[in-house]
């Protein structure tokens, strides 16, 4: 297994993220960040890429793309012990990302406030976060994905000795992640589910 090289962090909960990615340059790793995220780590004295640096595409539409880039998700989706996967990349000059941690948009907090509007609600829909979180998942041989800090210790341990995380401890955090996707898209879908659209008003649901 390949030392960990490179971690791409973008937070909403940000708890924790000096001191962990502190220790993750510390050891070595390129970190890439964005937005609030990457202000965040900068002003720890951190030395950090900005995703859009790292594809040489602008974040644009208002934040709504940031992530959505093949740069990213090849990085993140290839397997590393497959030799057309590498040719693919070395072809295309994608590098790995070895390392997510991302949580996600806070929908349910943003909801749960009785002057949120529909447009607010849809705003604080998740795209990117979810998107990154399912392909470092589904990878889950090859890439640590993290949503709880929590975690944070084990990992950076696990990491100091052996250069990358286990197998039984990257399989964890996968399942992590699927469980925390499928609370995020049911919470949504049940805010919807008590929205008329072209009143713009709520429902009880029953």
């Amino acid at each position: 297994m390949k030392k960990i090289e490179r971690a791409l962090i973008s937070l909403t909960d940000k708890a924790g993220i000096e001191g962990f990615a502190t220790e993750l340059a510390e050891l070595g790793v390129d970190l890439l960040s964005t937005g609030g995220t990457a202000k965040k780590l900068r002003d720890a004295g951190l030395d950090v890429r900005d995703v859009s640096e790292f594809t040489g595409f602008p974040e644009m539409l208002d934040g709504r793309v940031k992530t959505l880039h093949p740069k990213v998700h090849g990085g993140i989706l290839n397997q590393r012990d497959n030799e057309e996967h590498r040719r693919q990349c070395a072809d295309h000059d994608l590098q790995n990302i070895d390392l997510i941690a991302v949580n996600l948009y806070a929908f349910a907090e943003t909801v749960a406030d009785p002057d949120c509007s529909l447009a607010d609600a849809i705003e604080n829909i998740d795209i990117g976060g979810p998107t990154m979180l399912r392909a470092a998942a589904k990878n889950f041989n090859d890439v640590t994905v993290i949503v709880d800090p929590a975690d944070y210790p084990q990992v950076i341990a696990e990491i100091k000795a052996t250069g990358n995380t286990t197998l039984k401890t990257r399989f964890r955090l996968a399942a992590k992640v699927f469980k925390l996707t499928s609370t995020y898209d049911t919470a949504i879908s049940a805010w919807l589910d008590k929205v008329d659209v072209e009143t713009n008003s709520f429902f009880d649901g029953e």
